[in-house]
């Protein structure tokens, strides 16, 4: 395992050469596609007039410069970053351990492993680098956001380079599971079809939906089962941070 965090540079102007050296491998033909120059244009017209995005231009890429494609064990699929001030970091559903109140959905993640599997998540860790350490990748659909403007970057460019992230781990041998919750991480289920990894579905665990299936998917405890399955070992959940 190669640890966190992987690699200190994040902002686009270095990508490719700021990702681990399989991910960079597998994506540095993006960089010279259209819609990857269109959405670093996109980004730089929104410094430009002065809005806030978010996370910060280090923390945009963290979640594969975090995890390096061998490493990757199991992935939770996100939508974008939270869009309040001082919460993303670049990794899904994560915040800085002394940012307070926790997002609801993050209380709701935490509540499933304690109702999943008997431990409860100290109040004062919230940035689940422990879990990326592990080989968990914190992966949203869309790397950036307006503030205050949920989904604002939607349709930008970043699904088509998330896509490319997804389709590389579907590409694997190794088998991994694969956590999609919500509606439009559920759209990637085509991803896996006819390999050896596993997808666990499940409604979003935001309080509009977590109540709906969320809470109560065990998916924390399935995960760990399938990993010895496939003679991996478990992901200790109550190391949310390190």
């Amino acid at each position: 395992m190669t640890g966190f965090p992987h690699v200190p540079k994040t902002e686009m102007a270095h990508f490719p050469e700021n990702l681990p050296p399989a991910w960079r491998a597998r994506l540095s033909g993006e960089a010279k596609k259209d819609y990857f120059k269109s959405l670093s244009k996109f980004l730089k017209a929104e410094q430009s007039t002065g809005a806030v995005v978010f996370p910060e231009k280090k923390n945009i890429l963290r979640a594969v410069q975090s995890v390096d494609l061998p490493d990757v064990r199991v992935v939770i699929l996100g939508q974008d970053p939270y869009h309040g001030m001082d919460q993303a970091i670049g990794l899904s559903f994560a915040v800085p351990n002394n940012h307070f109140p926790k997002p609801p959905s993050l209380q709701n993640i935490f509540k499933e492993i304690r109702s999943d599997l008997g431990v409860t998540i100290p109040a004062g860790v919230s940035d689940l680098s422990g879990w990326v350490a592990q080989g968990v990748l914190l992966l949203n659909s869309v790397l950036t956001v307006r503030e205050g403007e949920a989904f604002s970057h939607r349709g930008k460019g970043w699904e088509i380079f998330t896509d490319e992230v997804i389709r590389s781990l579907a590409e694997r041998k190794e088998p991994i599971v694969f956590m999609l919750w919500g509606a439009a991480a559920r759209k990637k289920r085509d991803f896996f079809k006819g390999t050896p990894h596993v997808a666990l579905e499940s409604p979003h665990p935001s309080p509009l939906s977590a109540h709906r299936g969320f809470l109560g998917n065990k998916h924390f405890s399935k995960a760990n089962e399938l990993l010895r399955k496939f003679d991996q070992p478990e992901i200790r959940w109550e190391r949310v941070s390190i």
